[in-house]
């Protein structure tokens, strides 16, 4: 089975889940789309109304400009991989519980172990807590750091951004400042040893 068919199968699992409440508020699940291939995973916190409608992830105004930094620095959402830390919609899109966030933890795992991304964008302070647990969001949004085989690159959630411009501006330069990274994940030098080909590669330290 490839790929994209072991992520189908997936995703129907996790139409399927009834691991805690919020499926019973819902109107259906939210897996995940994008590239099976896909160098960047980014990972928001939960759907919204919009994509609890759908089924997709990140389609209303947040998702919008998400996508609009995506092109402004030469991508398509076509060409990463969206996701959220938890599956269904919280009613009234209240913050994910612990609970809810332990019971959705394996489909994401899955999801990470087929895709296998260089790249990971965690959208708001839940899916950064993941990676980056005890630290604050405001204090490492945009500074990309080394965790567990990946480079995480912790950003404001687009939906916080639309509500505050302060914040909005920081989304947006969070985007520019590692554009490298993000349109040529594949020259990241993830081990910060120097080779022969040291002027193609992307030094992280």
């Amino acid at each position: 089975m490839d790929k994209t068919a072991l992520l189908e199968n997936l995703a129907e699992k996790v139409r399927a889940c009834k691991a805690c409440s919020l499926y019973q508020g819902s109107t259906q699940a939210v897996p995940g789309e994008g590239d099976p291939n896909a160098k960047i995973f980014f990972i928001g916190e939960g759907p919204g109304f919009y994509e609890d409608k759908s089924g997709r992830p990140f389609v209303g105004p947040a998702g919008q400009l998400l996508e609009r930094s995506l092109s402004k620095i030469g991508l398509g959402r076509e060409e990463v991989f969206i996701g959220n830390v938890v599956k269904h919609r919280p009613p009234a899109n209240r913050d994910p519980l612990p609970v809810e966030i332990a019971a959705c933890s394996g489909w994401l795992e899955q999801q990470l172990s087929l895709i296998r991304p260089v790249v990971i964008v965690t959208l708001g302070r839940f899916s950064m807590a993941r990676f980056l647990p005890g630290v604050k969001i405001s204090q490492v949004h945009g500074q990309a750091k080394r965790v567990k085989g990946f480079i995480v690159i912790p950003m404001f959630h687009p939906a916080a951004a639309l509500r505050d411009s302060s914040i909005m501006n920081q989304f947006l330069e969070d985007f520019e400042k590692n554009r490298e990274l993000l349109i040529q994940p594949d020259k990241i030098n993830l081990d910060g040893q120097t080779s022969e080909d040291e002027g193609d590669q992307i030094k992280l330290f």
